[in-house]
């Protein structure tokens, strides 16, 4: 059970007032969703949040809508946060993000986290001896999924750094180059990452998955 219970918009107090205010504004509704009105129990943290959300998830930016929103649809799986998770599907699918779509993000996330834990092992082991040892496990998801190939690619890089794989981030980086993703790009879904990382925390410790 939440130690802390959802603020009403009748209490909102200080800047969470206004959060509210664009909350409803931006994504159309009437009702500030539960999940924003959790963290309104720290003004400033619902604030910063919103504005974070807005420009770094909701913004077309210069990865565009619907990846950003693939890649914080992932970032959530990876969170295991189902309340994260619940909220984007029906935000996504309300902007033609299909249900395959973000099942698919879910998989690719699911897959690169599997190599993350082999490559980070490698990396600090602090043996060469695993260098010389085959992979040995089935990636065969980033390349047959609907999703295209740089969305996949930056779903990767997002979760490669969120899972602190250093050999697997700067690979990723690189394969994103010579894909033609611009740095600025690539630093868009770190932001976009950043940000979802701030709002499954602050869910998962006050007790709401």
């Amino acid at each position: 059970m939440p130690f802390v219970s959802p603020v009403a918009e009748a209490d909102a107090v200080d800047k969470a007032v206004h959060a509210f205010s664009r909350i409803k504004e931006v994504l159309g509704v009437e009702e500030v969703p539960e999940i924003f009105r959790y963290m309104a129990n720290v003004p400033a943290f619902v604030h910063d949040f919103f504005m974070n959300f807005r420009n770094f998830v909701l913004s077309e930016g210069k990865l565009g809508e619907k990846r950003k929103l693939l890649i914080a649809f992932a970032v959530a799986g990876q969170a295991g946060s189902q309340t994260w998770i619940s909220f984007l599907k029906e935000f996504a699918e309300s902007k033609n993000v299909s249900q395959q779509e973000l099942t698919e993000a879910l998989a690719v996330g699911s897959t690169n986290s599997m190599y993350n834990v082999l490559f980070k092992f490698r990396d600090i082991s602090g043996s060469d001896v695993f260098e010389g040892m085959g992979v040995g496990l089935r990636a065969h998801t980033f390349q047959n999924t609907s999703l295209d190939e740089e969305t996949v690619e930056l779903i990767n890089l997002a979760l490669s750094d969120i899972n602190a794989c250093k050999p697997c981030t700067s690979a990723h980086v690189a394969k994103a180059r010579a894909l033609d993703v611009a740095d600025e790009a690539v630093y868009e879904a770190i932001q976009c990452a950043a940000t979802m990382i701030a709002g499954t925390q602050f869910l998962r410790s006050i007790g709401v998955n």
